[in-house]
């Protein structure tokens, strides 16, 4: 399994500052992509987002970017575009070639070095990055800086960062793919969908092990001691059956029962979550199935996110 490069025309790479914990990740989709939106949280921060709307003249954009840095790391992705540009990719007008990219970001700023955040320069190198083959999980790219399990901040937190899963179709689907990539940066903790149990999360105290269960806390009156929009989980999910704008926004609102499954609490007054969905092929398959698909993939790459996240600065991660 590749992840996200699974699909075919999807191309993923990452730019890692690993000395102030920032990053950024480009998804190109160079020949075009029909893509889709579905905002769940409630404190997002982003760019170009209007040229996924059905109401939107364009029909298909060139990109994604995953960004940390908060507000400030969106000027990685005009480093994207750029790359994009100096490749004739893009719309062609009649007086220049227009890539168009849509953006979101991650608050990582509490971790690491505040100042350092992901610059149009280091969206330009995640973009030449960008390659086929299988994606670098883990603390890389736009995970580099995540974390999880705010509730009592960053003390009692944990590393994470960014996962990726293929789910194939089956019978009639036969061929039909669907992927996801998940950058991590909870407020809530990460569950297994099959148990139950909590994978990563809030910890009971700065030097223990053992969880707290944040939405139990919440329940109890805890309150989050994060700030609202210092936390996001940013995911792109991708198929290769053909979708209009429409049905990509469905797509998108459908792998969110993903993030639901595996993340809890989820979609808070303090999160910024978002999906984007994009369609490469000419694949067919009922939306219903692509779906469970998506919110599959959608569950193990939270997974992977968490359990691929070593630990860095000074926030335990279950890779070591």
């Amino acid at each position: 399994m590749k992840g996200l490069t699974d699909i075919e025309g999807i191309r993923v790479g990452h730019a890692s500052d690993f000395e102030g914990l920032t990053g950024c990740t480009a998804i190109l989709c160079e020949q075009g992509a029909v893509g889709g939106i579905d905002v769940r949280g409630s404190a997002t921060g982003s760019t170009e987002w209007d040229v996924l709307s059905p109401g939107h003249v364009t029909e298909k954009i060139h990109g994604v970017v995953l960004t940390g840095g908060s507000a400030f790391g969106l000027e990685s992705v005009s480093g994207v575009r750029r790359h994009l540009e100096s490749r004739g990719i893009g719309y062609k007008m009649p007086s220049a070639v227009v890539p168009l990219v849509a953006g979101a970001v991650i608050y990582d700023l509490g971790i690491g070095k505040p100042n350092a955040r992901p610059t149009r320069e280091m969206g330009e190198a995640a973009a030449a990055a960008a390659t086929s083959e299988a994606v670098k999980e883990g603390a890389v790219g736009a995970g580099t800086g995540a974390t999880l399990g705010k509730i009592f901040g960053m003390r009692q937190a944990m590393k994470s960062g960014l996962g990726t899963a293929t789910v194939h179709l089956e019978g009639p689907y036969s061929g039909v793919v669907v992927s996801a990539l998940a950058v991590v940066n909870a407020l809530g903790d990460v569950r297994d969908p099959e148990t139950g149990r909590i994978v990563a999360g809030a910890r009971r105290s700065p030097t223990s092990k053992e969880f707290a269960d944040s939405a139990r806390q919440f329940k109890r009156g805890a309150r989050a001691a994060t700030a609202r929009g210092e936390n996001t989980t940013l995911v792109v999910v991708a198929t290769n059956a053909r979708l209009n704008k429409v049905a990509a926004s469905k797509l998108a609102a459908l792998a969110g029962i993903g993030m639901a499954r595996s993340i809890s609490p989820v979609w808070t007054t303090s999160d910024g979550d978002v999906i984007f969905a994009l369609s490469t092929g000419a694949g067919q398959a009922d939306l219903t199935a692509l779906g469970v698909a998506a919110a599959e993939a959608v569950e193990q790459a939270v997974l992977r996110a968490a359990r691929l996240a070593p630990t860095l600065g000074g926030v335990p991660g279950l890779a070591g």
